[in-house]
């Protein structure tokens, strides 16, 4: 099996797998970092949601030989119990997570819009969120974070 050097939350990580191995495969048992979940495997949910090069993607479907020399992160990476980033905040402000399954998913595609549109309208966030699934019926509360975090960020 061929080696494969990625760039995971700011750290350069080495793995041993085959070519077509899945990145989240890879995150949750190679890197051990469980913020992205497994869960429909075709990217058709969203709970697996990183970013690559600052762009929200599914990592169940994203081959890790497609990653040479690319930024990844993944919830771990964007804030700490400590220094949480806003997102992480609003989430726990608003309560936003029922059973948290999708929370890892929800923040980083909701964090990828805020990257590229600070000020977004109520319409922008649900676009934004409409391809992560969230079965507990969370999702006013999840809007709502991610209004609240808009209102962080713009004062950041």
């Amino acid at each position: 099996m061929p080696d494969y050097i990625l760039r995971v939350n700011g750290t350069q990580r080495t793995v041993s797998t085959d070519a077509d191995t899945p990145l989240l495969y890879v995150l949750r048992n190679d890197f051990e970092l469980n913020g992205p979940k497994y869960s429909c495997g075709m990217a058709q949910c969203g709970a697996c949601t990183v970013h690559i090069e600052g762009r929200a993607a599914r990592s169940c479907v994203t081959p890790v030989s497609s990653l040479a020399g690319k930024a990844v992160t993944t919830l771990e990476g964007i804030g700490t119990l400590d220094k949480m980033h806003p997102l992480q905040k609003a989430f726990l402000d608003e309560q936003a997570a029922q059973c948290g399954y999708c929370t890892s998913g929800m923040i980083m595609a909701a964090k990828a819009l805020l990257d590229s549109t600070p000020k977004p309208s109520d319409a922008q966030i649900r676009n934004a969120l409409a391809g992560n699934l969230c079965r507990c019926g969370s999702h006013n509360r999840i809007v709502r974070a991610v209004q609240r975090a808009a209102g962080a960020v713009k004062g950041a």
